[in-house]
């Protein structure tokens, strides 16, 4: 028998180019999972955003509401151009300010810890919200419906005691995260002896 040796191959000089290409797609990977990451994380923050939002959106609902509730019950009558200290401001100045861009008022806002019996029942809120009343009228006539089919701005639609108007601001949420301002206007029957 005869034996035979295997001889080696004879070494090639190795330029390390599997190891330049793996380094390559180990980068890739790394940039593709960081930006998947970030991605998630933007998304996760859209959603906290909008579940904010909502929530405050609706205690502002709930406190225009509330406001609309209080108003059939009780008719400030606060003086003209200002707020008294329980949040109801009386007809605006068109030369100043209007009430419920003025921070101070808001401090006198009502809300649902200020003695007048509010009702929020919105869940935790950091914020509870609040409302402002602003008398802006209280010489409108009460409002029924034509008796004809004709849309005339003239027409005879108006009958009844004259009535109060009021604007209510209600605003919810935080500094630094969702903040909800609605208004509405209200009308109330003026009340004997105004």
């Amino acid at each position: 028998m005869k034996s035979s040796k295997r001889h080696p191959a004879p070494m090639r000089s190795q330029r390390g180019a599997i190891l330049f290409v793996a380094l390559v797609l180990l980068l890739v990977m790394t940039v593709l999972i960081l930006s998947s990451v970030r991605g998630t994380v933007i998304q996760e923050r859209m959603a906290a955003n909008l579940y904010d939002r909502s929530l405050a959106f609706q205690a502002t609902e709930a406190a225009l509401r509330e406001a609309e509730r209080w108003l059939e019950v009780n008719t400030p009558n606060p003086p003209a151009g200002a707020c008294d200290a329980q949040g109801n401001c009386g007809k605006p100045d068109p030369t100043k300010l209007a009430a419920w861009l003025d921070e101070d008022n808001w401090a006198k806002a009502h809300h649902a810890d200020d003695g007048h019996g509010h009702n929020f029942e919105i869940g935790d809120l950091a914020v509870p919200p609040q409302f402002l009343i602003e008398l802006l009228a209280d010489d409108m006539p009460e409002t029924k419906l034509c008796e004809t089919a004709m849309i005339d701005p003239d027409a005879p639609c108006y009958s009844g005691p004259e009535g109060l108007r009021y604007r209510i601001t209600a605003r919810s949420g935080d500094e630094g995260r969702a903040v909800v301002v609605l208004q509405s206007v209200f009308a109330v029957p003026k009340p004997a002896g105004w």
